[in-house]
């Protein structure tokens, strides 16, 4: 009876977390990639170096950019040393920045519905990767550092052409694209302490691995529902 009551009591302490988690999405599904009109007006406007404002823009744009979040939860869902976690944002971090830098400066059109899809994919990918589905169906694990580093070249191609979409100036383009990524990389580092927070927390718990097959289903459904999205997009546009 004891031990009954004891699972109940750990299973309100995960669910308790978990719903401030599902909240906190579901706020920031609904702003998503949209750029609301007062930055739209920043951006088309504004002339010369502005490394401030576009860091602040660089931060709010990863802290909604959902999909972008969806993959970094799988990657650290089974990473439990800090070392390796380490490893594998910087992989992802150093994908995303080339990239990002690349697109812009070098004004590399790639249709954004395409590369959305794409970063969809990689949620998908690592969900599958996550439920042992490449060794169960093909006898073989792919290489996950390098898994991370090109699905991270993709999502720096996602963020350049957000970018791309505003014909803002030309004149201090690089420093604002530093700053640009600099909030990136504060933004993804604000949100990824709160997810860490929490699955450290949950890790405690017996429910966590008993969860965690649901919880990659999940990942992988919400990568197909994106998926559906942007070829939706793609060919209706």
């Amino acid at each position: 009876m004891k031990k009954i009551k004891k699972e109940q009591i750990d299973i309100r302490r995960v669910i308790t977390p978990l719903a401030l988690l599902l909240f906190c999405f579901s706020s920031i599904v609904s702003y998503a990639h949209g750029v609301d009109d007062e930055t739209q007006s920043f951006l088309s406007m504004n002339k010369g170096v502005a490394f401030g404002s576009f860091l602040y823009i660089g931060a709010k744009h990863m802290i909604t950019g959902y999909d972008h979040l969806l993959f970094l939860i799988g990657v650290l869902f089974f990473l439990y040393k800090t070392k390796e976690i380490i490893t594998y944002v910087s992989y992802f971090t150093i994908g995303h920045s080339f990239t990002l830098l690349l697109g812009v400066m070098a004004d590399v059109n790639v249709n954004a519905y395409i590369i959305d899809a794409i970063i969809a994919l990689s949620i998908v990918y690592k969900g599958f990767d996550n439920l042992g589905g490449f060794n169960r169906f093909l006898g073989k694990q792919p290489n996950t550092k390098a898994a991370v580093l090109i699905f991270g070249l993709f999502h720096g191609f996602g963020l350049a052409t957000k970018l791309q979409e505003f014909k803002f100036d030309k004149d201090g383009l690089f420093i604002n694209l530093l700053g640009f990524n600099l909030g990136v990389e504060i933004g993804q580092f604000l949100a990824l302490g709160l997810v860490l927070l929490i699955i450290s927390f949950w890790r405690n718990y017996d429910s966590y691995l008993r969860f965690s097959k649901i919880t990659n289903i999940l990942l992988m459904a919400a990568g197909f529902l994106l998926l559906g999205f942007q070829l939706t997009g793609y060919f209706t546009s």
